[in-house]
């Protein structure tokens, strides 16, 4: 088997959760049309170049003990991921809320983002974190293809997990820093806990999985019920509910003929 088919092999097998998601999209009518979820996925696997470029610009070779270990999954891997991917969503949302609506502005500078709006960007980073993985599960299985089995299931799990809480970040960041940081020291921690139990001796692996599969399902929770497409319609208010005013009704001109008649 040529080593093309076997990347094409790889990478329809990697898209198993992709489609998973996808269909869940649909049948629960989630308001996710086919051209914004390749175009997430699209941005997700991008975002895997700048995490190769700042490791490499962040390689300490000089560290030993703890703080290398520290440093090796926390920062070197967890943390460059996940900024790498912030910084992709930021543009992508940048650029996605400019040619969607006129109240892309109001969205963004919301000081309180609705439920509707956090929805929508858990259920963006969720998809562009499977767009990663399925790059990224690409380059490993191609130079060791027993790796795929766990990496499509579990490690695709850990980014797309990780992707939601960048995805609400990414919204975030210019209305409530604190939130955004928290969300992508969040996500960061919970990346750098998963690979050093994957591959320190004496952690358990199941632990690894329990963890990446409880940070999918609560962001899987977070996404059910679905979300207003009001990015698309111009009179759904994403921000806030306005109170219903009762206002009293209008005082009709008295018609003078009418009255004397």
């Amino acid at each position: 088997m040529s080593g093309a088919l076997i990347l094409l092999v790889i990478i329809l097998i990697s898209s198993i959760p992709i489609i998973v998601v996808y269909v869940w999209f649909r049948l629960a009518k989630y308001h996710f049309p086919i051209h914004r979820f390749l175009f997430t996925l699209l941005a997700g696997a991008a975002a895997f170049f700048p995490a190769l470029l700042l490791q490499a610009m962040l390689s300490l070779p000089s560290l030993s003990g703890r703080a290398a270990l520290f440093y090796k999954y926390f920062i070197h891997i967890a943390f460059t991921e996940e900024i790498s991917r912030f910084f992709i969503l930021l543009i992508f949302f940048f650029i996605y809320f400019r040619i969607s609506s006129r109240n892309s502005a109001q969205l963004l500078k919301s000081p309180n983002p609705s439920i509707n709006l956090i929805k929508m960007a858990t259920a963006t980073g969720l998809v562009a974190g499977f767009g990663f993985a399925l790059l990224e599960n690409a380059v490993y299985a191609a130079s060791d293809i027993r790796v795929l089995p766990l990496r499509i299931i579990i490690t695709a799990a850990v980014h797309a997990a990780c992707g939601s809480r960048i995805g609400v970040a990414a919204v975030m960041i210019r209305t409530n820093p604190f939130q955004a940081i928290l969300r992508i020291l969040t996500a960061t921690a919970i990346h750098g806990i998963y690979n050093l139990m994957m591959d320190m001796p004496g952690f358990s692996p199941i632990a690894a999985i329990l963890i990446a599969l409880s940070a999918l399902f609560s962001a899987i929770f977070t996404i059910r019920g679905g979300w207003l497409d009001g990015l698309t319609e111009e009179t759904t208010d994403l921000i806030q509910s306005k109170p219903i005013v009762n206002e009293p009704p209008a005082i009709q001109p008295i018609d003078k003929n009418n009255e004397n008649s």
